[in-house]
C-alpha cells in the first residue's frame, strides 16, 4: 500500500528533519501544509513566497528522500461572507495552484468551508444557497487550475457545506474536468447521527465519486455519547472497520495519508493498516 503522512505530524525541528523521520518510519508520500512546516511561511504571504526558486529547492529536498507530495494543503474558507477576506483567499489559492505543478505536488487540497467568518457549522451550512455559493466561488479556481495544469481536490466534511457523498457528486458533476478531484476521508463524513451507517456512506462515496477520488485521508474514530461528533484518532486506536475502505485504494493503488497521529504512534498506525487482512 502507498501510505503517507501529514508532514506537520512528523517529528523534527526543520523540514529536512521531518523528511528524514517520515522516510525512516516507512512512509512513501506526504501531505504538505507549508505554513505548518516552514517557520517563515505565513499563509497570507503565499502569493509572494511561492516562487519558482522555492519550488526547485523543495522539489530537490523531497527527491533526496524519495517522498511524493500527494497533497499541497490550502484549507481556507471559500464561502466566507467577508469580501476582502475572500479576495485574499482567492489569491492564496491561485498561488498554490501555480506552485503545485512546479513542485510536483499532485493536487492542491481544500475543504469546502462554511458561510460565515468563523468557518463553523451553522443553520445555513447545509442549504442549497450555500452549495451554490461554494460552487460559484469554486468555478474560477477550477478554470485557473486548468490554465496552470494543476489539480484542485475538494474534501467533503460533515460539518462543512459539502457534507455527504451526494453533495460532493453534485459538485463534481458541475465541473466535468480532470482538474477537479476529490479527497476521501471517511471519518470526516461521520458523526454521532450517522456513524452506524458507515458501510452505506462508503458505498455511496465509491459509487458516486469513485473515478474522481484521487487519494484518501485515513484515521480512526470512537463514538462519543452526548456529543455531536465522533472522536477522531490515529488508525488502530478506534473501532473503524477498514475492510471495505482499504479494498478501494488497493484496487487502484491510490495514495493514503494518515491523520491524527503523533510521532510515537505513526509507524504503528501504518503497520496496522498494512497488516489489515484483505
Amino acid at each position: 500500500m502507498n501510505i503517507g503522512i501529514r508532514l506537520h505530524d512528523v517529528a523534527g525541528a526543520t523540514l529536512e528533519e521531518k523528511l528524514q523521520n517520515a522516510k525512516a518510519q516507512g512512509f512513501s508520500c506526504v501531505h504538505l501544509a507549508l505554513s505548518k512546516v516552514l517557520p517563515d511561511f505565513p499563509m497570507e504571504k503565499a502569493p509572494e513566497l511561492l516562487t519558482p526558486a522555492l519550488a526547485e529547492e523543495l522539489k530537490a529536498l523531497f527527491a533526496k528522500y524519495g517522498l511524493r507530495i500527494v497533497v499541497l494543503g490550502c484549507y481556507l474558507n471559500l464561502a466566507t461572507p467577508d469580501m476582502e477576506e475572500l479576495q485574499r483567499t482567492m489569491e492564496i489559492y491561485k498561488a498554490h495552484l501555480r506552485f503545485a505543478p512546479l513542485l510536483g505536488a499532485e493536487v492542491v487540497g481544500t475543504e469546502t468551508g462554511n458561510p460565515n467568518t468563523a468557518y463553523a457549522l451553522d443553520e445555513n451550512s447545509h442549504t442549497e444557497a450555500s452549495l451554490r455559493l461554494f460552487m460559484d466561488r469554486l468555478a474560477p479556481l477550477v478554470r485557473y487550475a486548468e490554465e496552470c495544469g494543476a489539480v484542485l481536490a475538494i474534501e467533503p466534511v460533515c460539518r462543512h457545506i459539502v457534507y455527504t457523498p451526494q453533495w460532493a457528486a453534485r459538485v463534481l458533476a458541475a465541473f466535468p474536468t480532470p482538474h477537479l478531484r476529490l479527497i476521501l476521508d471517511m471519518v470526516n463524513l461521520m458523526n454521532m447521527a450517522n456513524y452506524r451507517q458507515a458501510d452505506q456512506i462508503l458505498k455511496d462515496a465509491i459509487t458516486l465519486m469513485g473515478p474522481r477520488i484521487h487519494m484518501l485521508h485515513i484515521k480512526d474514530y470512537l463514538p462519543r455519547e452526548g456529543e455531536a461528533d465522533v472522536a477522531s484518532l490515529a488508525a488502530g486506536q478506534g473501532c473503524m472497520d477498514y475492510t471495505g475502505l482499504l479494498a478501494f485504494p488497493r484496487s487502484r493503488d491510490l495514495p493514503m495519508t494518515l491523520e491524527d497521529t503523533v510521532p510515537e504512534n505513526a509507524e504503528a498506525a501504518r503497520l496496522y493498516l498494512e497488516n489489515w487482512p484483505r
